[in-house]
């Protein structure tokens, strides 16, 4: 099932995901309407805050990108990046492992916004998969962007925590009408009191 896609000024982005104990039947039909709706949003990476539920949890897929690659290794090898998409990763954990670089973002929670974002090349992360195995991996590349921005939505901060002021302050407009909209959209979705008739 295709989920909404929450955007930046519902409060859910901000919260830290709690950590996900078992792997429910609930919490993989989640995670295949994760898969489902970043597919159809065009996205490489989803964080459970950005369909509502403050979790740690994300789903990732670099497949479809060919003018970014991604790197990953295994034990201290080289291995296919494809052959380990699609990736599921609960209760992940980072570490940098590379030089700082600047590199092109975009999130689906902020649509049509852009920016350079500077973050460590390489990293190295811990996380569960689907079956509830730990997996152990070094990735780079557009991997290790997408990865880094996912479980920073894990730990409620957005990319424009990342971004420097200038970046910031360039599209302040757009971040303002999209927070305006957003709130607008969140209140007409409450539910209105009923009024009782004596």
């Amino acid at each position: 099932m295709i989920l909404d896609i929450v955007k930046f000024g519902t409060p859910v982005l901000r919260k830290k995901g709690e950590r996900v104990d078992a792997i429910t039947s609930s919490v993989r039909q989640l995670i295949a309407d994760m898969f489902e709706t970043m597919y159809a949003y065009k996205g490489v990476g989803l964080a459970a805050q950005q369909v509502g539920q403050a979790l740690q949890l994300t789903v990732l897929d670099v497949r479809g990108v060919t003018d970014r690659p991604s790197t990953i290794e295994l034990n201290g090898r080289p291995a296919d990046v494809h052959a380990f998409m699609p990736l599921v990763l609960i209760n992940p954990e980072v570490t940098a492992a590379g030089p700082l670089v600047a590199g092109p973002e975009g999130c689906l929670s902020f649509p049509e916004i852009f920016a350079e974002i500077t973050r460590p090349e390489l990293v190295d992360v811990r996380a569960l998969n689907l079956e509830g195995k730990e997996i152990e991996f070094r990735c780079g590349g557009l991997l290790a962007r997408a990865v880094q921005h996912e479980i920073d939505h894990l730990q409620g901060i957005l990319f424009i925590d990342r971004m420097d002021k200038q970046t910031k302050e360039d599209i302040k407009p757009e971040l303002e009408d999209l927070q305006m909209e957003t709130k607008e959209n969140l209140k007409r979705a409450k539910p209105q009191p009923q009024e009782h008739n004596p």
